[in-house]
């Protein structure tokens, strides 16, 4: 009968000697191999294509910082903050109308929130421009007094298109927001005795706005992209310049690819600072917050200079 010593024995007979160690084999995963190969063929045979392609690409660096970009540019980024807050500060309005108790300033907001988002930004923006079809004059009595087509100029047009459009949808943003925030919140504000708009203030939409900023985000990157719409209405921004350029310089498939580059910039931009208001808001959630990118690039870089200093 064998011992215990006898069972715990390594192979020399060793009771000292403990089990042998386990060589772990990590499973192969072919398929992971096959797509990436599959991927990078696409790529390459995509990048092959555009260089054996008629495109001028040297006119793409020539153009990209000249002045009629710049303005468009500019232009762009302009017409997207004002439509935004035109949107933000409506959609806030409409969202308090729909979660209120009167059966009339709730059903105009949700008429308005049903119209607009039922029907395309472009109907809209035509729409607008065209109704001194239908108006001749804008009167306000001693006020202001004019022509429709005087009155409606391009940029006006593009800030009551894409203004009015996006109230309807920040509206539904706030209202969730705003319905995050547990009724009990409100409840002991009022017991408090603040009053309806101070609790708004003060207590729900502060609560709501980590709910609020991250599709709000969503609708600024949007509205920046939405913007090269307002060149049907004679608007001219990025697109409506870089098109005007191309059809000029015999290059516009050229002018397309650099408008897309800096939509491309803007849009970058605009998510860092997306991410960064994303994460001060997020404070109140989270016990310990994720590091950022830089921190993570920041820690990487202390651990290889400690690995080089010990070797």
């Amino acid at each position: 009968m064998t011992s215990d010593i006898d069972r715990t024995a390594g192979p020399k007979g060793s009771p000292s000697a403990g089990p042998e160690a386990i060589k772990a084999i990590p499973v192969r995963h072919y398929g992971r191999y096959v797509t990436a190969v599959i991927a990078i063929a696409i790529l390459v045979s995509i990048i092959y294509a555009f260089s054996q392609g008629k495109i001028n690409w040297h006119a793409v660096p020539d153009y990209f910082f000249d002045h009629r970009i710049l303005t468009g540019v500019y232009k762009t980024l302009l017409l997207t903050v004002l439509s935004m807050v035109i949107g933000i500060v409506g959609g806030i309005i409409l969202a308090v109308m729909r979660l209120s108790k009167n059966p009339v300033t709730s059903s105009i907001a949700w008429f308005y929130i049903w119209f607009f988002r039922g029907t395309p930004v472009l109907v809209q923006l035509f729409l607008w421009f065209n109704l001194g079809l239908v108006f001749e004059y804008v009167n306000l009595g001693p006020i202001y007094k004019n022509y429709w087509s005087d009155f409606m100029t391009p940029l006006l047009t593009a800030l009551l298109g894409l203004g009015l459009n996006e109230a309807a949808y920040m509206a539904e943003i706030c209202r969730a927001g705003l319905l995050a925030v547990d009724e009990g919140q409100s409840e002991a504000a009022h017991a408090l005795g603040m009053s309806y708009g101070k609790t708004l203030r003060r207590i729900v939409i502060p609560q709501a706005m980590r709910v609020i900023v991250p599709p709000t985000g969503n609708e600024v990157i949007n509205m920046l992209k939405t913007t090269s719409l307002v060149a049907a209405v004679q608007y001219p921004e990025l697109f409506r310049y870089a098109q005007d350029i191309g059809q000029n310089s015999g290059a516009p498939v050229e002018m397309y690819f650099l408008a897309a580059a800096w939509y491309l910039i803007m849009t970058s931009v605009l998510s860092v600072g997306q991410y960064y208001i994303e994460r001060y808001y997020a404070r109140g959630s989270s016990r310990a917050l994720p590091p950022t990118p830089w921190q993570k690039v920041r820690a990487h870089l202390t651990t290889f200079s400690s690995r080089k200093v010990t070797a």
